[in-house]
């Protein structure tokens, strides 16, 4: 009896702390008449940011600033700092911005693939070497757009062979192309543009841009393509895009497209989703991101071994990837537009960018429900997909 006292007593007591709260809050919010007031901050809501000490912050620290009009109406831009106003850059965004060696405060103890992309970073046009402008003349159910080198050449045609043979597939237009850029002899590679043209020719489904083809440079290479499909194949209705060393299940992709509607189509983005990821500071590393270039944490964001996503999509991921700047890793920037869109990727089991248990390798009943596996070679994307395309496949 007394512990229910005890408990009554401390009830009595909240309530009455939360009705004193509740008046006091009621007596703040009315002046003496009993009318409402209208609460204003002392503040204004928009503020002119705190300069990051990372450069890729920094820069997109400006984008968010330039692209903010509320902050702009309130501020003229004599009002803005010098780091947010900088009108002494060079006009042409493609020239070299040496002004990022004195701003980058370990610039010169980076690697050349640093250096090179951040003084080229403000650059997002490239000229358009070849092209396929009547591609998508028939709207495709499916775009499959595959990132590859010049040197590739037996990778593409195992895919044109396989997983990406164009044309209808399951009752359904599907279309590929393959985005390159150029392969310079500042890497070290042969003159292979001869044999480019003449598969170029006879395929017609290379997309080519004259940009420097490095790992740092795929963010360039996505821009460029998101740009190219608003332009040449903006009625396809997804859009795959993905390496040139993965296999992917095209049957089971359409399956899994044509099982879906309505705003779950019009929203999809699906993969290999990475979650509570962030730079790895690790020089040794290829993904090897330096504090003075980011800092923070990654969104969510798919593999980009592969993915999968609508159209819609794809025309939000354009409009705002003009808003993002751009990042040496691709599938991290393209998971910060999305993140800028407040859309998240979904994971998807069926994504295996990371391979799969080596025992079932050479199953053919391990690829029959799954979307994509990574990596694979020229060879085992032929074989895999003559498993799967026997109709005498039967798998428990």
């Amino acid at each position: 009896m007394a512990l229910s006292r005890r408990k009554l007593k401390v009830v009595v007591t909240v309530v009455m702390v939360n009705l004193f709260i509740f008046i006091l809050s009621r007596s703040n919010s009315q002046d003496k008449n009993g009318q409402h007031k209208l609460r204003t901050p002392s503040e204004p809501f928009w503020a002119i940011p705190t300069p990051s000490p990372a450069y890729w912050n920094r820069q997109q620290q400006i984008l968010d600033t330039q692209n903010n009009h509320i902050l702009l109406t309130n501020y003229s831009s004599t009002d803005l700092p010098d780091w947010l106003n900088d009108t002494s850059l060079p006009s042409d965004l493609c020239q070299p911005n040496f002004r990022v060696t004195t701003q980058v405060k370990d610039y010169n103890s980076l690697p050349d693939r640093f250096k090179d992309f951040l003084l080229y970073m403000r650059c997002r046009s490239y000229p358009i070497m070849m092209d396929q402008p009547k591609i998508c003349k028939e709207p495709p159910f499916l775009l499959l757009a595959i990132k590859s080198l010049v040197p590739h050449f037996d990778r593409r045609q195992a895919i044109r062979d396989s997983w990406g043979r164009a044309g209808v597939v399951a009752n359904k237009t599907v279309v590929t192309i393959f985005l390159l850029g150029n392969a310079t002899a500042v890497d070290y590679h042969p003159d292979l543009s001869e044999m480019l043209h003449y598969e170029s020719d006879r395929h017609k489904d290379i997309v080519q841009w004259d940009f420097r083809d490095s790992f740092f440079n795929l963010t360039v290479k996505e821009v460029l393509f998101l740009e190219w499909i608003q332009a040449r194949c903006a009625s396809a209705r997804f859009i795959f895009k993905g390496d040139d060393d993965v296999f992917v299940n095209t049957y089971r992709i359409l399956d899994f497209l044509k099982s879906i509607s309505g705003s779950k189509a019009r929203d999809l983005f699906v993969g290999d989703v990475i979650m509570n990821a962030g730079p790895h500071r690790d020089k040794k590393v290829k993904y090897f991101i330096p504090e003075s270039m980011y800092v923070g944490a990654y969104p969510p964001y798919a593999g980009g071994g592969g993915y999968l996503y609508s159209g819609e999509v794809a025309a939000h991921l354009h409009n705002m990837s003009q808003h993002v700047a751009l990042y040496p890793i691709d599938d991290v920037y393209t998971g910060m537009c999305l993140r800028k869109l407040g859309l998240a990727p979904d994971k998807h089991k069926g994504f295996k960018t990371f391979n799969i248990e080596e025992k079932y390798r050479s199953n053919p009943c391990a690829y029959k429900t799954l979307m994509l596996v990574h990596p694979r070679t020229p060879q085992q994307m032929i074989q895999i997909w003559a498993w799967l395309s026997k109709p005498d496949l039967s798998c428990p």
